[in-house]
C-alpha cells in the first residue's frame, strides 16, 4: 500500500510538471509578441495602468463559465460574468478579464485603446509556482508562435461577441480538446493541487507525446 501511494504521489507530481511544460509552450486563445515601446506608454497613463504580473494568478480563482475563466480588475464581476454567460452576446465592461488556459489572457482596455481589437489587450504568461512573469502583452500587432496576428483567431468571432470565442462563435478550431483544456486548468502551478480523472492524465499525456516532451 505504501509503496502504491507513493507511485502515485510520484506520477502526479511528474504529470504536473510536464503540465508545467505544456503551458509554456501552447498557443490557444491568447497570443504573444513584442509591444512597441510607445504603446507601453500609452498603457501606463490610462486607467488600468496598474495592470501588472500581480493582476494574474491561479486560474480557477476567476469564475468558470462555459469552458473558460472570466474575472475584473475593476471589481465590476457581476457585468463581465452577465455578456460571458449571454447567448446573444455583449460588449464586455472595462477590465473584464477572459481566460483559457493558464498562460493566456486577455483583459478588455478602456474605449480607444485598439479599435482593431475591439480594446482587448492580450497577455502571453510564464508560469510557476512562485507565480506570474508577463513575457509579452500588446494589441493587433501581437503574433503567436506560429507568425499570426491574434486577430486572426478572434476577429472572426461572430460580431455580438466582442471578439470572444467558443466553439460556436465562428473562430477555427483550437489544436486542444475540452479534456486537455481541463487538464491544463486544473495543473495551473500557482493553484493548490487538484485530482485530474484518468482521462484527464491521459490528454496531458497526448499533448506530452505531441510536443516531443
Amino acid at each position: 500500500m505504501a509503496q502504491n501511494e507513493s507511485e502515485g504521489k510520484a506520477s502526479t507530481r511528474l504529470l504536473r510538471a510536464a503540465a508545467a511544460l505544456l503551458l509554456a509552450g501552447m498557443v490557444t486563445q491568447g497570443c504573444s509578441g513584442e509591444p512597441e515601446a510607445a504603446k507601453e506608454e500609452t498603457v501606463a497613463t490610462l486607467p488600468t495602468q496598474n495592470i501588472t504580473e500581480a493582476s494574474f494568478g491561479c486560474i480557477s480563482d476567476l469564475t468558470p463559465v462555459d469552458r473558460f475563466f472570466v474575472g475584473n480588475l475593476n471589481g465590476d464581476l457581476d457585468a463581465t460574468v452577465a455578456v460571458a454567460s449571454a447567448a446573444e452576446g455583449g460588449v464586455y465592461p472595462v477590465g473584464s478579464v477572459v481566460q483559457l488556459v493558464p498562460t493566456e489572457v486577455m483583459v478588455k482596455r478602456e474605449a480607444g485603446f485598439n479599435p482593431v481589437t475591439k480594446d482587448w489587450e492580450y497577455f502571453d504568461l510564464d508560469i510557476s509556482a512562485a507565480g506570474t512573469k508577463i513575457l509579452t502583452r500588446g494589441a493587433d500587432e501581437v503574433k503567436n508562435r506560429f507568425g499570426n496576428s491574434c486577430q486572426d483567431c478572434h476577429v472572426k468571432a461572430a460580431p455580438q461577441f466582442d471578439l470572444i470565442c467558443k466553439t460556436d462563435h465562428g473562430c477555427d478550431p483550437i489544436p486542444i480538446n475540452d479534456v486537455m483544456i481541463r487538464a491544463l486548468q486544473k495543473t495551473d502551478p500557482r493553484c493548490e493541487a487538484q485530482p485530474l480523472t484518468t482521462e484527464e492524465a491521459d490528454g496531458l499525456k497526448q499533448l506530452q507525446a505531441a510536443l516531443g516532451i
